[in-house]
């Protein structure tokens, strides 16, 4: 039998290089790719890590905005490492992986085998060129008695309505790990050309349904320096709130009233692109409409971190979800927010949980906060007091068990909140259950304000809250085994490059104390 011989080197890099759409053998794939412009644009991230390794992350995008990222579909072989210093002269883990085209060319990579509580610097290489550096630090062991950790929150990051100015300060913290609460992206159309005023830029194209839409959309906001400086500065621990897929959806229901099997195919494509562009393990590998995005992690017995998805397995938002208002729904016996089979995984790691501080980190507000002006109670339908069952399940569990040093890391209003949680903040009886800071959005909303008028208005109607901004930032979170210090970072601008950053305010829960204090 003969063989056609195989094409010329040239032929073969041509091809590669032009981003030839014609199926090639499987062998053709392991060759070495020289690319038409540098295939690491969209920079690299690391991502939950554990005591020996964590998940290394990047995506191989020569042109990132067009179909296919400017990449054939054939896999491409990505050359990994780890080093024990950021000169990468002391090499302690390497290997490769294949980046898919089912996947739009992105590499996940588990790494194990490190030393705990460590940091380490990765970087990728093909087609001769070497992706930006990473840093990723990997957590002290499940025995070890750490003195501190220190981390951030971030999230809500619409590209149109802000620049990224948080993250590059963020990325100059020398974090432990980051956690990010969701809104990575937004999926609206762009706004109108020219911008409008407050948008100093504007996504492209419209609605994004597709998965090319949604893998645009992605390499939009990851092509900005600041988030690649962000990603790179540390491990992070990524959720979603709504906007990776539709603004509001729950379960199988998006806001606009859309067929469920219908919006399930939407799902299922934002899914993919969500887990194409996250350093996530294989276990959140999304499986049609389903991934598993809620898990948990430790900071040796310092930090329980249970990582929650409050969207998912929810019902639908009681009263049509309007704002600041409340109904007989409310109170449905069968409403819930983490569904019954994450309710029953969170009590577990709760009432088992042998570390100082016990961690929900997770997207919507669980403060009963009173929006309405008046005398009459009015929610955010769309937080956990839209939601009063499940709501109080979860803090009579908390105070039946006798869980102490609960805090509660919370995102998704576009503004600073420190508070106390309570059964009932209108009759609130005893020590607070947990405690609750709500970190607000890297760029959502503009530029903001130090307060606007409804944040005065909350702090007078609700005794249990005790601070609230509306600027753009992040939180810092300082723990010890003896105090938890929130730190609220805030930027006076957002709309132009050069915001300064400074700390809005600062607060502390002490161990066994449950009150919040100005620290």
């Amino acid at each position: 039998m003969s063989h056609a011989p195989p094409p010329s080197r040239r032929g073969l890099l041509l091809s590669l290089a032009a981003g030839a759409t014609s199926l090639v053998p499987t062998w053709r794939a392991r060759a070495n790719p020289v690319f038409a412009d540098f295939p690491f644009q969209l920079g690299v991230a690391a991502g939950d890590p554990v005591e020996d390794g964590f998940v290394i992350w990047t995506r191989l995008a020569p042109k990132p905005l067009e179909p296919g990222g400017g990449m054939p579909p054939v896999a491409a072989p990505v050359t990994w490492e780890v080093a024990a210093d950021p000169g990468f002269t002391q090499v302690v883990r390497r290997g490769e992986a294949l980046a898919r085209p089912e996947l739009g060319h992105s590499v996940h990579v588990e790494v194990a085998g490190l030393e705990p509580d460590r940091d380490y610097a990765y970087r990728f290489l093909a087609g001769g060129e070497a992706s930006p550096p990473g840093r990723a630090r990997t957590t002290p062991t499940r025995s070890a008695q750490p003195r501190r950790a220190r981390f951030g929150v971030v999230g809500c990051q619409s590209y149109e309505q802000g620049l990224y100015t948080a993250h590059r300060r963020i990325a100059e913290e020398g974090l432990d790990f980051i956690y990010c609460y969701g809104d990575y992206i937004y999926e609206g159309r762009g706004a109108a050309a020219p911008p409008r005023p407050w948008f100093p830029r504007a996504h492209l194209g419209g609605e994004i349904y597709s998965l090319d839409d949604y893998r645009r959309r992605y390499a939009q906001y990851k092509m900005d320096p600041d988030l690649q400086a962000s990603h790179a500065s540390a491990a992070w621990f990524c959720t979603w709130d709504d906007h990776e897929i539709d603004n509001n959806w729950v379960g199988e229901k998006d806001q606009d009233g859309t067929p469920p099997e219908v919006f399930n195919l939407r799902r299922q494509i934002a899914l993919q692109a969500y887990y194409e562009h996250m350093p996530l393990r294989a276990s959140s590998f999304p499986r049609g409409v389903r991934m598993q995005v809620y898990r948990s992690a430790a900071w040796g017995r310092l930090l329980d971190l249970n990582l929650l998805d409050t969207r998912s397995h929810r019902t639908d938002q009681p009263c049509g979800d309007k704002w600041a208002t409340t109904c007989d729904a409310v109170r449905d016996p069968a409403a819930q927010v983490l569904g019954r089979a994450q309710e029953a995984w969170l009590f577990r790691n709760l009432a088992r949980s042998q570390a100082r501080w016990k961690v929900l980190a997770q997207q919507v507000m669980v403060m009963d906060l009173e929006r309405r002006e008046g005398p009459e109670p009015g929610y955010n339908l769309d937080t956990w007091a839209g939601y009063a069952v499940p709501r109080t399940q979860l803090l009579a569990h908390l105070r039946d068990r006798r869980i102490g040093n609960t805090v509660i890391l919370t995102g998704d209003e576009h503004q600073h909140y420190a508070g106390e949680v309570f059964r009932d903040s209108r009759n609130p009886a005893g020590a607070p259950l947990a405690v609750e800071f709500v970190a607000t959005s890297i760029s959502s909303g503009g530029d903001g304000v130090d307060q606007r008028a409804d944040g005065r208005r909350y702090l007078a109607d609700n005794p249990f809250l005790k601070f609230n901004n509306a600027q753009r930032g992040y939180v810092v979170c300082d723990v010890s085994p003896e105090v938890w210090r929130t730190e609220f970072k805030v930027l006076d601008q957002v709309s132009r490059p050069g915001g300064v950053l400074s700390t809005r305010a600062a607060f502390a829960v002490e161990n066994g104390a449950g009150r919040l204090v100005p620290a």
